[in-house]
């Protein structure tokens, strides 16, 4: 069981690391949103490695899993970008309740980056230690 949380904090940091090298040439629009779907080959000795991210996956099925995976996939994105079946303000911008998000985990908080980003370099200039945070526990 740890031995499989392992390698899903591998592969979600594998994700992460992906999508922050190319965060510059990414449409950044709240009025839209792009999937990704990322294929990922486990070796012998259980490490994780990237093959490839398509950039528009497919949706069709050829298994029930698959079937049953591609519908939660989309069902959990209509609760995000329509929450509780409504149509959501453009002029919103908040982080949908952490109810409506579904299966989907949050990988990385960029307010959270940043803060430490920001109290790393105040460490350096005034040589305070930041406050350390405890790891994420990766489900």
């Amino acid at each position: 069981s740890s031995g499989i949380n392992a390698e899903y904090g591998e592969i979600n940091w594998i994700i992460v690391h992906s999508l922050k090298a190319v965060q510059g040439v990414m449409a950044s629009d709240k009025h839209c949103f792009e999937c990704y779907g990322y294929d990922v080959i486990i070796d012998e000795n259980m490490k994780p490695w990237l093959i490839e991210v398509n950039a528009s996956p497919s949706l069709t099925s050829t298994t029930a899993a698959d079937r049953i995976m591609k519908y939660t996939l989309i069902d959990d994105v209509l609760k995000i970008i329509c929450p509780n079946g409504e149509i959501p303000d453009p002029r919103w911008n908040k982080v949908p309740p952490k109810d409506s998000m579904g299966h989907f985990d949050l990988l990385i908080d960029e307010e959270l980056a940043a803060q430490d980003q920001h109290e790393n370099k105040s460490r350096s200039v005034s040589g305070r230690l930041p406050r350390t945070r405890p790891q994420q526990q990766w489900k």
